[in-house]
């Protein structure tokens, strides 16, 4: 499990020297957005020079490159070099594009894509053509400005956003691409990041985008899977296993309730995902 997704400007050194002590998931270094286009080269040499290190770090490393036809073909074909989880491609609108990146990106590394185009809102499900494609981040500020409609829309009780998330979701793990949702940029409104992390969680996303270690922090302790959460998958898992050696696939539990394969099986689910060997367990 993913459950924060950090962005790092690579132009700030003493960001990437304290990458080791950051406890996100995932550290997206970025090249696109928020670089200015002078200084383009300046943040991919800094990222060169991050990666070959080698750091011991507990974060997976991504790297948004910039679209392909902005940079972001060269910006691949320089970073096939070093060692690091993915490539993350921005502004996508075709699955010609999947394409292209997948034969781009060396092997060894996964394909993630930023979501913020109306073509890869309705398509996404379609552009699943490789098992490297793994992750597709919502940049939902990008996908509101390519259907026209104004960044103010953007509320926790707004019901078309609302749909937005749930058909992102739903789409997204229809295919096995873990949707990360969208990066709150209010970056000193912890209260109501913390209330969209709460209704994402509710929702059924794994995985935020995070501004920071406090943003981080938040998400890690929603989007994780707690201590209280596996003890219940593992007395589930037992008390079922116990019971359906002598045929009994349905019954009730002092404490959990009615217990039946779909419960079984949610219960795996969790332990799944929280890394439990089930074989062990």
């Amino acid at each position: 499990m993913y459950p924060s997704n950090m962005m790092l400007n690579p132009l700030n050194k003493r960001h990437l020297e304290k990458v080791s002590s950051i406890d996100a998931s995932l550290v997206t270094l970025n090249l696109e957005d928020a670089i200015a286009k002078s200084r383009k080269k300046e943040a991919l040499l800094n990222i060169a020079s991050f990666l070959e290190k080698n750091l011991p770090i507990n974060s997976k490393i991504i790297v948004r490159v910039n679209p392909l036809n902005e940079g972001g073909k060269e910006e691949i074909e320089f970073l096939n070099q070093f060692n690091f989880k993915a490539i993350r491609v921005p502004k996508v609108k075709s699955k010609e594009e999947i394409d292209q990146a997948l034969k781009l990106i060396k092997k060894e590394l996964e394909l993630h894509i930023s979501l913020e185009t109306k073509e890869a809102f309705y398509n996404i499900k379609d552009w699943k053509i490789d098992d490297r494609f793994t992750m597709a981040n919502l940049g939902i500020l990008d996908l509101l400005y390519s259907f026209s409609l104004f960044q103010k829309m953007l509320d926790i009780n707004n019901p078309t956003i609302e749909y937005i998330l749930s058909k992102f979701l739903l789409d997204c793990q229809s295919v096995d691409i873990l949707p990360v949702s969208f990066m709150y940029q209010d970056y000193n409104n912890l209260e109501e990041f913390e209330a969209w992390c709460k209704k994402e969680k509710m929702m059924g996303f794994e995985s935020k985008a995070c501004m920071g270690p406090k943003q981080v922090e938040i998400a890690n302790r929603i989007f994780g899977i707690s201590a209280d959460d596996i003890k219940e998958a593992l007395e589930i898992k037992k008390a079922f296993e116990e019971h359906s050696k002598r045929g009994i696939n349905g019954f009730l539990h002092p404490i959990y309730g009615f217990i039946d394969e779909p419960v079984y099986r949610d219960a795996l689910l969790v332990l799944k995902k929280a890394g439990i060997n089930l074989n062990q367990a």
